[in-house]
């Protein structure tokens, strides 16, 4: 029980999940691309390019993004 508990603290795989309106990444490493069009994140197995209308990233953290906006594309690459 305390390793689960202490993995999901210490999460360290690429995680993404898509929400209707916001978009949550946790432990990317870099944003490659970031205008309010296009945002692209890379991680340690490759690229995730997002685009849509009004981006915004509403939560930036070392290991942690919170993309909001109107999406149109996510491609994973």
């Amino acid at each position: 029980m305390v390793h689960k508990f202490r993995s999901y603290l210490l999460q360290e795989n690429f995680e993404m999940n898509v929400y209707k309106d916001k978009i949550h990444i946790i432990n990317y490493v870099s944003i490659g691309h970031f205008d309010s069009n296009k945002i692209i994140v890379n991680h340690d197995d490759g690229v995730v390019a997002i685009k849509g209308k009004n981006l915004v990233v509403s939560k930036l953290m070392n290991d942690e993004l919170m993309i909001k906006g109107d999406f149109q594309n996510i491609e994973l690459r």
